[in-house]
């Protein structure tokens, strides 16, 4: 019966992660996004590494810039188990698919979790390699990852204390409402324009989803978006993916640096 239940796989998933880490509990969960993977690095060498498909219910990364693996991590007294990339809604394998990381990593102790993305920016002032802290967003995805009468309040969805320590790291992180939107095609000018107006700072095709299940786990939230790109047209410049990565690489010394300072006070 555990193909019919999400949390029974996420259980059997997080039971291996222990057998093949040899880590019993972790303490903080970090799921990079596209662009993310250069600064991972900065948080030390892997107590353990294995490949995605090594856990139950997980599938191959599906997008350039992901690696398909899975880092433990021991950041000061804290395990640190680290997604090194992440299966995306526009991939077709479901919503259970996308959150099975996050359910995954309560499954293993986890009490927080640290979502990042590669992101388009609506705001002119933020340049590509700028990071923002999401305060808030918009599922534009007409899907949720609970299921059932299971009602979850999503007020102050992106914890507010780690919003504070973040800042306090970094004064000079900004924050914006974040828009995820179902992929894998880019927006419309007039979809982003429609954006600004619902109030959204940030766009891009991942998050969300993954926001909702960590807090139907229980898990402490914070999120931050790399501006990889301006949004389309802001600029009259087409979009690629390219671009995403190569913000990643060039924002990846300071990023590396936010998270290793970060991680531990989480």
């Amino acid at each position: 019966m555990t193909e019919n239940d999400p949390f029974a796989l996420a259980d059997q998933a997080a039971a291996t992660l222990r057998e093949l880490t040899g880590v019993e509990s972790h303490d903080t969960a970090l799921v990079l996004g596209s662009g993310w993977l250069p600064a991972v690095d900065a948080l030390g060498p892997a107590t353990a590494e294995i490949n995605t498909t090594d856990l139950p219910g997980f599938h191959a990364a599906g997008v350039q810039g992901h690696s398909g693996k899975i880092r433990s991590i021991k950041v000061g007294d804290k395990n640190v188990l680290v997604f090194l990339s992440r299966t995306h809604f526009y991939e077709g394998k479901g919503v259970r698919a996308v959150v099975h990381p996050v359910r995954t990593a309560a499954a293993a102790g986890c009490r927080a979790i640290v979502l990042t993305n590669g992101c388009g920016g609506l705001n002119p002032a933020w340049a590509p390699g700028t990071p923002v802290l999401i305060s808030d967003h918009i599922n534009s995805t007409g899907h949720s990852p609970i299921e059932g009468a299971n009602f979850v309040d999503l007020t102050d969805l992106y914890s507010p204390r780690l919003r504070e320590i973040a800042q306090q790291i970094d004064p000079t992180l900004d924050e914006g409402v974040y828009v995820q939107t179902p992929g894998p095609h880019y927006e419309t000018p007039a979809e982003i324009r429609m954006f600004r107006t619902w109030g959204a700072d940030l766009v891009g095709m991942s998050t969300t989803l993954e926001a909702i299940a960590a807090r139907q786990s229980g898990l402490e939230i914070l999120g931050i978006s790399l501006v990889t790109n301006a949004a389309a047209g802001m600029t009259g410049e087409p979009l690629n993916h390219e671009e995403v990565l190569e913000a990643g690489r060039s924002a990846a010394t300071r990023m590396g640096s936010l998270l290793t300072q970060l991680v531990p006070q989480i």
